[in-house]
């Protein structure tokens, strides 16, 4: 798989959602880097932002785009900026 197929997994993703891919390209590019590294590394397109916990079970729940929706906090980095998922992969529409 390439950066390009999971844009459009990931935009997939976020059709029809409260929340849409992050539109910085150069931060999705920097997402998509740590999957597919993770990916290489375990087997798994583990989230990035997330530490594993080493079994399989739990390292099943890193898997890139996380469940952030059962968060109950969006992060918002800079006065003006959407409010984004832990990793800024997706932003408040």
């Amino acid at each position: 798989m390439n950066k390009e197929d999971l844009i459009q997994i990931w935009e997939n993703f976020a059709k029809d959602n409260d929340f849409k891919l992050n539109p910085d390209r150069e931060h999705v590019g920097f997402i998509i880097q740590g999957v597919l590294k993770n990916e290489a590394k375990y087997g798994l397109k583990l989230c990035p932002c997330r530490l594993r916990d080493g079994t399989r079970q739990k390292d099943l729940e890193l898997i890139c785009p996380c469940n952030f929706k059962t968060q109950e906090t969006w992060l918002n980095p800079k006065q003006g900026m959407s409010q984004m998922c832990w990793c800024g992969l997706f932003v408040k529409r």
